[in-house]
């Protein structure tokens, strides 16, 4: 089984409670008062956010990686709303996306290429086994 078998909602929240249980993978002190980019209101009020960024950006470098943080910003980015004149895209804080794939790189799921950041075959095993856990108990 593969990150393509299931859906991506049950993958990410699955592998943010496996992420939970590496002691490198800490969130900063800063990360709970910052908000996620420019184009948000206030600062994300989920309580576990940083893993479910992580377990995000490690689906999305299966699926699209090599990838760098430039292209990374522009997809987590969001609409900003500008009052009355129209909205307009704007990226994502490049400081929460650079300091999570630094922390996967120590556990060893992530590698800096020429192109980007791409998934070892750790993390790609990794995020295997949880879609075969996901599979067979969907199918159970």
């Amino acid at each position: 089984m593969s990150v393509y078998d299931v859906e991506p909602q049950q993958l990410i929240e699955k592998v943010a409670q496996e992420l939970k249980k590496f002691e490198e993978l800490k969130p900063p002190e800063w990360i709970y008062f910052v908000k996620s980019g420019s184009h948000a209101e206030r600062p994300p009020q989920q309580e576990d956010f940083w893993y479910i960024r992580c377990a995000s950006l490690l689906r999305y470098l299966y699926i699209n990686g090599p990838i760098g943080v430039s292209r990374l910003r522009h997809k987590y980015g969001g609409r900003k709303s500008r009052g009355v004149a129209p909205h307009k895209h704007r990226k994502a804080s490049g400081n929460i996306i650079r300091k999570a794939l630094q922390r996967l790189e120590k556990i060893g799921f992530v590698k800096t290429t020429k192109k980007g950041r791409e998934l070892t075959p750790k993390g790609k095993s990794f995020l295997d086994k949880i879609s075969t856990q996901i599979k067979k108990t969907s199918a159970a």
